[in-house]
């Protein structure tokens, strides 16, 4: 079976094609004829071994943590009517998509809705999830206004459409005007480029002196720090990227004086059935067509090491997927 696999830790060289034994399901498992993979920032700092305070992985290893697929045979225990021949995704944790067929546990499993692309729908096996889940942590209501820091991203332009869609006046931050012209297209109503002068008193002039109810970062660093600034008091500050390398670190006694309620990733990690039925929620959104994935470049499997290239120099807007 063809996979593609990093051989040690370093740049996007590291990935290589390979052969590997056929996957067998076992009890509660299927097997999955592999179509699309999620590609994420995370799978490049795993490969490139910036990652393992968190994830201690050791190469070689197969990356790949979402795939969209058809179930090609099923193991002990799963039932072969409802399952064998069905178009899903599946989040396999961190590793073992980037390869022909992989297996995924039964309780992974959403359906993919008849009519949208296996690269949309593995578009959405992270990014939608957490996206979902971000705005149902925030409480995000009709009305209110929320600030997504990193909008132009896979999950950012997910979060813009959604938080559209539930009634919020929207507002998002992104470095360049092709990437701010993708999120005015997606329906946010004010755009700021962080990468201009005095960007965080321009956002705040396009919120309104109260600033946001909510704060979406999906950055992390020094800019998430400074978007903490825009949070209106009483309101929910969510610190959950980390592409800059770390995440936000606010003054939790600033948050508590102000009101402000914090979450991080911590809030977000959900259990394998929780995934699976918020998964269903992003895809059953995108075939309903309130969400457009917005898949900047498809790579195929031999390919990889461009994928990941891609997503570290930010050449691309919105998602990478690598086709199989």
């Amino acid at each position: 079976m063809r996979v593609t696999q990093v051989r040690a830790f370093g740049g996007p060289e590291v990935l290589v094609p390979a052969e590997a034994p056929e996957p067998v399901a076992g009890r509660g498992q299927v097997l999955v004829d592999v179509a699309a993979v999620d590609t994420l920032f995370l799978d490049t700092q795993l490969r490139a071994g910036r990652a393992g305070r968190w994830f201690p992985l050791r190469p070689p290893f197969v990356p790949g943590g979402g795939i969209a697929g058809t179930v090609r045979a099923v193991g002990p225990g799963v039932d072969a009517a409802r399952w064998l021949g069905r178009r899903v995704v599946a989040s396999l944790g961190l590793t073992g998509g980037y390869a022909e067929r992989a297996v995924a546990g039964v309780a992974s499993l959403a359906p993919v809705p008849d009519g949208l692309a296996f690269t949309d729908a593995a578009a959405l096996v992270h990014d939608g999830v957490t996206a979902t889940a971000l705005l149902d942590a925030t409480e995000l209501k009709p009305g209110e206004s929320v600030l997504i820091v990193g909008a132009s991203g896979g999950m950012g332009t997910v979060l813009v459409q959604l938080a559209r869609a539930a009634g919020a006046r929207v507002g998002g931050t992104v470095r360049g005007e092709r990437k701010a012209a993708l999120v005015r297209e997606l329906g946010a109503d004010a755009v700021v480029d962080t990468a201009a002068p005095n960007w965080v008193g321009r956002a705040r002039e396009a919120l309104g002196p109260a600033g946001a109810d909510v704060v979406l970062d999906g950055v992390g660093g020094q800019v998430g720090l400074a978007a903490f600034a825009l949070v209106a008091d009483g309101g929910r500050f969510s610190a959950h990227g980390a592409p800059t390398g770390d995440f936000t670190r606010v003054d939790t006694a600033e948050a508590e004086r102000r009101g402000v309620r914090v979450l991080g990733i911590g809030d977000v990690q959900l259990s394998e059935a929780d995934h699976a039925r918020l998964a269903g929620r992003a895809l059953d959104a995108a075939a309903a067509g309130l969400v457009r994935p917005v898949v900047g470049g498809t790579f195929p499997l031999e390919r990889a090491a461009q994928a990941h290239a891609a997503i570290e120099d930010r050449s691309l807007l919105g998602k990478v997927v690598v086709t199989v």
